[in-house]
């Protein structure tokens, strides 16, 4: 009995290139998780409903170019709006930004305002640096981070093997440490100061 089945993406794609229903269906599973990946990139609600709806509309447009090759169908929807994003900034030729109301949590209760001001400055300036980031890198710490994906599942999404994964998501991590570090020197000591090597 298959009532109870739930249908894969796979089969929802495929079928959505004759049925509406099965485009909805892909639709509800996919339009918040493709919203917060819009609106990590650009931090800007009114943006990211925008690329959202042009996603979804250029997903209607593309449904029958899916072919099976073996790769997730979340990995074939990111690069489709990997490279729409790319489109969009380029053609407003203007940086991401990152919205701080969207990603960052903290309890208020019990802490002075001087400890929210501190940290609020601490999650800026490393929200800063990840701006600064290549977007290859951005994707990778949204898709762990926010995601919660695996290095193997990111892998298949950015096209690389999980052993390339891992080693960018770690030379990404020591880039973030050691610029935060060199950073918080220069702000304590000044010009003067001695610069890591």
């Amino acid at each position: 009995m298959n009532l109870g089945k739930r249908p894969s993406d796979k089969e929802l794609l495929y079928r959505a290139r004759e049925d509406p229903e099965a485009f909805a269906a892909l639709y509800e599973r996919y339009v918040d998780k493709i919203y917060a990946y819009f609106y990590y990139r650009v931090g800007d609600a009114g943006d990211a409903e925008e690329l959202t709806a042009r996603f979804f509309h250029r997903l209607i447009e593309r449904v029958h170019l899916f072919e099976d090759r073996g790769v997730p169908v979340s990995a074939w929807l990111y690069r489709i709006a990997h490279n729409m994003l790319a489109n969009w900034l380029r053609d407003r030729s203007r940086r991401a930004e990152i919205s701080l109301e969207g990603l960052l949590y903290h309890q208020a209760d019990g802490k002075r305002p001087e400890d929210h001001i501190l940290m609020q400055e601490e999650q800026e300036r490393l929200l800063e640096e990840v701006r600064r980031l290549p977007p290859d890198r951005q994707q990778l710490l949204y898709l762990k981070f926010v995601e919660g994906l695996s290095n193997a599942e990111i892998g298949r999404i950015m096209g690389r093997t999980e052993g390339a994964i891992k080693s960018l998501y770690h030379r990404t991590l020591v880039s973030l440490r050691r610029r935060l570090k060199s950073d918080g020197r220069e702000a304590e000591g000044g010009e003067g100061n001695r610069r890591s090597s």
